[in-house]
């Protein structure tokens, strides 16, 4: 893989920064070997994000993290709400071309649409890659209903709100069933997805509406054919209550996820921290609405945001005794206590067939 660094604009501490967190936990496209952030320059980034070393340094300017570690492409680490490059990231990237790099962005603010920048790519040689930008209509799919005859077990992985890990969670559910002996794979739905070397999905917010069910439906059959996989989970995207951005019916519906694992952060009063968006509903709430789509949800997982392990361990057990539910905290214990309900539904569906 070639040598890539993030750029975070002095974000990396933020939720705005999530595409750099999910990177930094893993890629499996790029080689992450540094990370542009003044405000955490000379520290590790993967300290700064959940206190493990993970050997990816942090640099004040772009021009010393070339000279230190010499990369071949350079991506925009955040995802700011309406997908504008904030404060002078934009400088960053004109910085990185100039210096040689192609520059891979995930934001709806298309870099190949800004002539300036196009012009100078075109003067240094480099490519500009937007994830977000929309497929040509000839490359999309209607759904078909033929995922109503796939008898492999789908799982989606939804959230009480967004910005709550579900992404993360997706991945550590799939390594944990592989690592288990269970052939497990993923479906992306987001532009991080790709960015760590998703083969199978789509960025649903890059698609027209009209054709978000058929991308997905696509996205799971051509997995399914392609790898055999046993068990499919889907990365859930915002919140089906979210009033910004409801979303996760095309998982349940489309999708035919019959299984959910639904995370919560038991600490977040409102949606997006903002008031004017209401209050975020309860777990009891978010599961019974869930089963009125025909879906169960599985297990709880929890975003433990402002909350210290003693509190995430009572916050465990409490929604465990109240909803009779196995409770997930994927990032302080991991999701293998999972694993034997997980290969019940692989069983499950064998027997079906």
């Amino acid at each position: 893989m070639e040598k890539a660094i993030i750029l975070t604009n002095g974000l990396l501490a933020t939720e705005d920064a999530k595409t750099a967190h999910g990177l930094i936990r893993e890629s499996n496209r790029y080689t992450i070997a540094g990370l542009v952030d003044a405000v955490h320059a000379g520290r590790d980034a993967g300290e700064i994000l959940d206190g493990r070393s993970r050997n990816i340094p942090v640099f004040a300017t772009v021009a010393e993290a070339v000279a230190v570690v010499q990369p071949v492409h350079c991506i925009v680490g955040v995802a700011t709400s309406g997908g504008i490059f904030p404060g002078a990231l934009l400088d960053e990237v004109k910085e990185a071309i100039q210096l040689g790099l192609s520059v891979v962005n995930g934001l709806h603010d298309l870099l190949s649409d800004n002539e300036d920048i196009v012009a100078l790519a075109k003067l240094k040689g480099v490519t500009l890659t937007d994830i977000r930008r929309p497929k040509k209509m000839k490359e999309l799919h209607f759904w078909s209903g033929d995922i109503l005859s796939l008898t492999t077990p789908i799982v989606a992985v939804l959230g009480t709100d967004c910005g709550l890990g579900k992404r993360t969670t997706t991945r550590f559910l799939m390594h944990a069933c592989n690592a288990a002996g269970i052939k497990a794979a993923m479906i992306y739905t987001g532009q991080t997805g790709w960015l760590q070397g998703g083969k199978y999905g789509f960025v649903l917010d890059a698609t027209p509406n009209d054709f978000v069910s058929g991308e997905l439906e696509h996205a799971v059959l051509s997995c399914v054919k392609e790898t055999g996989a046993e068990i499919i989970f889907i990365e859930g995207q915002a919140a089906l209550r979210n009033p910004s951005g409801p979303c996760g019916a095309e998982m349940l519906i489309s999708g035919c996820a019959k299984s959910v694992v639904l995370l919560h952060a038991p600490k977040r009063e409102y949606y997006d921290f903002k008031p004017a968006l209401g209050k975020i509903h309860s777990l009891s709430s978010e599961i019974e609405l869930i089963e009125k789509y025909g879906s169960k949800v599985i297990a709880i997982a929890l975003n433990t945001e402002h909350c210290n392990l003693a509190e995430a361990e009572q916050f465990q057990k409490k929604y465990e005794t109240d909803l009779g539910l196995p409770v997930l905290l994927p990032l302080e214990k991991g999701v293998t206590t999972l694993v034997p309900v997980l290969a019940s539904l692989v069983n499950n569906s064998k027997i079906l067939i």
